[in-house]
């Protein structure tokens, strides 16, 4: 075999089974592969995947070569071509070490190479690095207690939103992100980015899930008087985001939002979706309701820059409050979509939504011994779910002058249809079992339920 056939065949065993490779599933072949210098001593290999149906994607795999097996990265082997041996770098620390180290040569006046610096901070060249467990589409890697680097895995021309909105949010001084000391760019590919590591950082997700299950292990408490109660956190991770919005505001244009264009496009999302999940049939005609209801919304709604993908994975709790992270946008979007303005009432969504998925992904773990427990269950969800969607609201709307509206209701109640709908697509394609998750959501929104059964403004929401 060739130097070039083994080093094709190579990448496409090595992509085709990364956890960070979106083509699963489907026919596909490396049709180019191509290094690119960085700095002095740094390169990456850019590897063009090309679909059988159609299409191809572009994915970064910087690669360390040595002339002999290397045992300390050997579960990272891509594969010998060559004569010498060759492995994913990210789990090289001595590759990454020169990462770091055209970081701290570059300043924010003068790059080195492709390394670009957005401040002056000093960096500790002589941390080690330690790569992230458990990422999916990126891989990060952390310098001791530093610094922490995001390698994009799948790059497309262009900006990129998360570089571009933690570039603004650190300018404007925002205390609800991790400062960006810098990223790397070549050929109008942005590669990687170089941030603050929280040092205290617990995730959300995590955390609500463990208020979850000391609700479930109590006996007769309610959701306020067990000792993991999450609703103050749920409070403070409202009006975190609130912050986050309207610095976005101000950092990006906005524009007025189009409501008949918006509950357009949740309609032709759901009639897609009837293709995969047949179930949401019966749910339809509720839900075009719920969709149609926003176009009557009065005017005043302004589109602008979200987060785009915002969750509880997507949050941190640190010493000093909330974090938000990953402002890359839906990972199923294109470039130019991620980058237009929207509501930022599909973030707040986003968020209600995640508080019912871990409320019932603790509940689904347990196993009812008769109806009478299911139904305990099922209640101790609900109660869960409605008091940390209601704190968290009350969080947002906290810093303005005006309650939570009607109007506003309508929309938040449209848009988690709309993600749930979405989800239920996810699950079946992902995780079948755990697609009863979003159909129940939607079963309690074609019936006219939500979650946060007051606002507020005391407004009753059904």
């Amino acid at each position: 075999m060739t130097h070039e056939h083994s080093r094709t065949w190579s990448l496409t065993a090595f992509v085709g089974e990364a956890r960070w490779f979106g083509g699963k599933g489907r026919d596909f072949e490396v049709t180019e592969v191509r290094e690119v210098p960085l700095a002095d001593g740094v390169v990456t290999t850019l590897v063009t995947v090309s679909y059988s149906d159609g299409g191809s994607d572009l994915y970064q795999v910087p690669i360390s070569s040595y002339d002999d097996p290397q045992d300390r990265i050997g579960h990272a082997l891509i594969g010998e071509w060559d004569d010498r041996f060759h492995y994913d770098a990210v789990h090289d620390r001595e590759a990454m070490q020169g990462w770091l180290a055209a970081f701290a040569e570059a300043s924010a006046s003068k790059p080195r190479g492709a390394f670009h610096r957005t401040d002056e901070r000093e960096l500790d060249l002589e941390s080690h690095s330690t790569l992230f467990s458990g990422e999916q589409s990126n891989s990060s890697v952390a310098f001791g207690e530093d610094s922490l680097m995001k390698l994009f895995r799948r790059v497309t021309p262009g900006s990129n939103p998360d570089i571009e909105i933690h570039e603004a949010l650190t300018r404007a001084g925002s205390t609800h992100v991790a400062h960006l000391y810098g990223y790397v760019v070549a050929d109008d590919l942005r590669l990687a980015m170089l941030q603050q590591f929280l040092r205290t950082a617990s995730d959300g997700w995590d955390l609500a899930l463990v208020s979850a299950r000391n609700l479930f292990a109590e006996g007769d408490l309610h959701a306020d008087e067990v000792g993991g109660d999450f609703a103050a956190e749920a409070h403070r991770l409202g009006a975190a985001v609130a912050e986050v919005h309207e610095l976005l505001a101000e950092e990006f244009p906005t524009a007025p939002l189009d409501l008949g264009a918006t509950a357009q496009g949740m309609r032709e999302r759901l009639t897609a979706a009837l293709d995969v999940v047949p179930d949401l049939a019966e749910h339809r005609p509720a839900l075009v309701q719920r969709f149609d209801a926003i176009a009557g919304v009065s005017g005043g709604q302004r589109a602008q820059r979200i987060h785009g993908d915002l969750h509880l994975g997507q949050t941190l709790r640190t010493s000093l409050g909330w974090k938000l992270v990953d402002f890359e946008g839906e990972p199923a979007k294109e470039l130019g979509e991620r980058q237009l303005p929207d509501s930022p009432w599909r973030d707040v969504a986003g968020m209600l939504r995640s508080f019912d998925y871990a409320a019932r992904a603790v509940a689904r773990d347990l196993s009812p011994t008769d109806d009478d427990e299911a139904a305990q269950i099922a209640y101790r969800a609900n109660e869960w779910v409605a008091r940390n969607t209601t704190a968290f609201l009350d969080g947002y709307v906290e810093q303005r002058d005006e309650a939570l509206t009607g109007d506003e209701l309508a929309l938040v109640t449209a848009y988690v249809a709309d993600k749930a709908v979405y989800e239920a697509v996810y699950e079946i394609r992902n995780r079948p079992g755990w697609v009863e998750i979003p159909l129940a959501a939607l079963t309690r929104l074609a019936d006219g339920i939500t979650e946060y059964a007051v606002s507020i403004s005391g407004t009753e929401s059904r």
